[in-house]
């Protein structure tokens, strides 16, 4: 057993290891070759719009809203059948609707969308239905942000979860309050774009970054000639465009195939608190330090007996506890980081010392803030 135990972590280590080698190397293959503009940028006016409606899913297998809980549900019935031409009385107000489901509709209207282009749509339950499966989507519209009806939803759902339940016991699998609606919109209004006037196209960065936004401008100069581009600041670079369409639609094709070399980006750590996780980019570096790790285990054991009293004293039987209290403290391990260690270093030497993903937030706030570790730290 305690060979098998040794060989296991060998091949840990092993793995360990290769890993952080590749991921060294693919760091820095990655920092030798340029990338096109249409990974590192985008065009100011080339965007989606996200669109959002309410409507009602028929056609459920008594999974629906219980309408008693949500009144919404029968106003909104009561006003699409009077819509309809079907006038129901006063009194209906009460009705016990179990086929049908209020639903929140939303979508995304990708950039040059025409009217006639379909549109998948994603339809989430806003009562209390059990299950949306089976369901039919009435005709709903689809608004912006400004108030105009840019699409109209209809269609069959579907959901990919199933449920089942019998004699108070209950099955399920996925989630079944969400469908989709592949194709299911149809766009009424385009949306205009604004990089089809005047006589120049901006284009963002992704992320900001000054040098980046600089060595953009100088690869469209060096291509187009002096002064064709410029960068406004940090993100945004202004080009001069053709100022016919059929010319700029080549003109920006073109663009986007030029190859920049990205500057180095902030150095940055990030943490997630809650599973431990630690990601960090190939700009971290460190200053002389040394870090301490230890455990501390206490362990608490109990053994439980019976008093078994002699007969003639006239005692009684009872239960005793006999708790036996441990501590052992592993003795800590200290590591001595040197100055301008690159990010496999620090990985390698966490990683010697025997440091989980959790103790690893540890450690790296308490760099941070001995001011040796160079890096921002992101928690999340």
């Amino acid at each position: 057993m305690k060979s098998s135990m040794v060989q296991t972590g060998s091949r840990t280590r092993s793995f360990t290891h290769f890993f952080i080698c590749a991921l060294a190397l693919l760091l820095a293959a990655g920092a030798a070759h340029a990338e096109r503009l249409r990974d590192m940028a985008t065009f100011q006016g080339v965007r989606e719009n996200q669109l959002v409606g309410y409507g009602l899913v028929v056609g459920l297998d008594g999974s629906g809203d219980q309408t008693t809980q949500t009144p919404f549900t029968v106003q909104s019935v009561v006003s699409m059948l009077q819509q309809l031409g079907v006038n129901l009385p006063t009194s209906s107000t009460g009705l016990q609707l179990k086929n049908v489901a209020a639903v929140m509709v939303t979508a995304s209207l990708p950039a040059f969308a025409q009217p006639g282009q379909t549109l998948p749509v994603t339809v989430s339950s806003l009562g209390n239905a059990k299950s949306l499966r089976g369901g039919t989507l009435v005709l709903a519209p689809l608004k912006g942000a400004d108030g105009q009806i840019y699409a109209m939803a209809q269609g069959n759902l579907v959901v990919g979860g199933v449920g089942a339940a019998a004699a108070g016991s209950k099955v399920q699998v996925n989630h079944l309050s969400v469908g989709l609606i592949n194709n299911g919109a149809t766009v009424e209004r385009a949306v205009p774009s604004a990089i089809t006037q005047g006589d120049s196209v901006d284009m963002e960065l992704n992320e900001s970054n000054f040098a980046t936004a600089s060595r953009v401008a100088n690869a469209v100069n060096q291509k187009y000639g002096s002064g064709t581009a410029i960068a406004l600041d940090a993100r945004v670079i202004r080009i001069r465009a053709p100022i016919a369409s059929g010319d700029r639609v080549q003109f920006i094709g073109a663009l986007e195939d030029i190859d920049v070399a990205p500057a180095w980006v902030r150095a940055k750590v990030i943490l997630n608190a809650r599973t431990g996780s630690v990601v960090m980019n190939q700009a971290v570096s460190l200053d002389n330090c040394a870090v301490s790790h230890g455990n501390l285990t206490v362990v608490i054991s109990a053994d439980n007996a019976v008093s078994q009293p002699n007969a003639f004293s006239g005692g009684k039987t009872a239960a005793t506890q006999n708790a036996t209290i441990s501590v052992d403290a592993a003795p800590g391990k200290v590591i001595l980081l040197k100055g301008g260690a690159a990010l496999s270093d620090v990985v390698k030497a966490l990683n010697s010392i025997g440091a989980s993903p959790q103790d690893l937030l540890v450690i790296l706030q308490a760099m941070k803030a001995a001011g040796a570790l160079h890096a921002d730290l992101d928690i999340i």
